[in-house]
């Protein structure tokens, strides 16, 4: 049996990853004024993050048309039993609705299901790093689907952001409006809770918010996945793998960079874990 993961580009999840999973990702699309762009396909995460921050015109995002969608599972239900394709948060973007719009205009051929992993970037990455592997081991299209609500159930994020400025730009707040009005030195600190970006937290430095993001790692438990995020301080990033390598093997880490796509909305100096418990059924 031979079920195909399809994911978006915000899974943040490093080429090398997809490839050796045959995971097909969908890109999402950014706009710099009329200069439209693939994320990762025409623009580079060091080409955008540069004309972020030096350049005129604040990028704008838009999700795969289910033109995009349809396109991918009409070529992959030529070779596949079943599809399944896990989307970031339908509360954070329409990604999830316009995979859904995709799948309508496929006919009754090969089963599609359409999953919202009810989170982003590298937490959406480790779920879809999951549902592959299980594919690859032989397990039907139903197993799967009913094994990815546990394993969404139990994939957690914690997220340093330097400053709030381009969430806010880009709309994408929600419940951390709240941290808006605090002092600029101040270091928020964001976690995913039932689709949606909520304050967990605030420090005063980055090396404390690094302490926060290990305390988060030492509190979790039986943790079977674990990914380090960064996108403008690869430095950091690494020495955080090191400190972490006392939790959890390093060599099973994945050490992840937040695209384009998310890059818009996070601004530079993220940096987050995200991890998955075995937890119980």
């Amino acid at each position: 049996m031979t079920i195909k993961i399809v994911t978006d580009s915000t899974a943040d999840l490093p080429a090398t990853l997809t490839d050796e999973l045959g995971v097909t990702v969908v890109p999402e699309y950014l706009r710099f004024g009329d200069e439209v762009y693939r994320d990762r396909v025409d623009i580079s995460e060091d080409e955008f993050y540069q004309r972020l921050l030096d350049g005129p015109v604040h990028p704008k995002t838009a999700q795969p048309t289910p033109q995009d969608f349809a396109s991918v599972y009409n070529k992959l239900s030529r070779e596949a039993d079943g599809i399944i394709s896990i989307h970031l948060s339908g509360k954070l973007s329409g990604t999830y609705d316009s995979a859904v719009v995709g799948k309508k205009t496929m006919g009754k051929g090969c089963p599609i299901e359409i999953v919202d992993s009810q989170t982003v970037s590298i937490a959406l990455g480790l779920v879809v790093v999951r549902a592959a592997k299980m594919a690859r081991s032989g397990m039907s299209l139903h197993q799967i689907v009913e094994d990815l609500g546990h394993t969404i159930a139990n994939v957690h994020m914690l997220i340093l952001f330097d400053t709030l400025k381009y969430l806010a730009k880009g709309g994408r707040i929600g419940k951390a409006k709240a941290l808006l009005g605090s002092v600029l030195s101040v270091k928020p600190l964001l976690a995913t809770r039932d689709g949606e970006l909520v304050p967990s937290g605030q420090v005063r430095t980055r090396s404390k918010g690094m302490d926060q993001l290990l305390n988060f790692v030492k509190n979790a438990r039986e943790i079977q996945d674990l990914a380090i995020l960064y996108n403008t301080t690869p430095d950091e990033a690494r020495a955080l793998a090191e400190r972490t390598s006392s939790l959890f093997p390093k060599e099973r880490m994945i050490l992840a960079r937040v695209g384009p796509a998310l890059g818009v909305h996070s601004g530079p100096g993220i940096l987050a874990i995200a991890l998955r418990e075995k937890g119980h059924p």
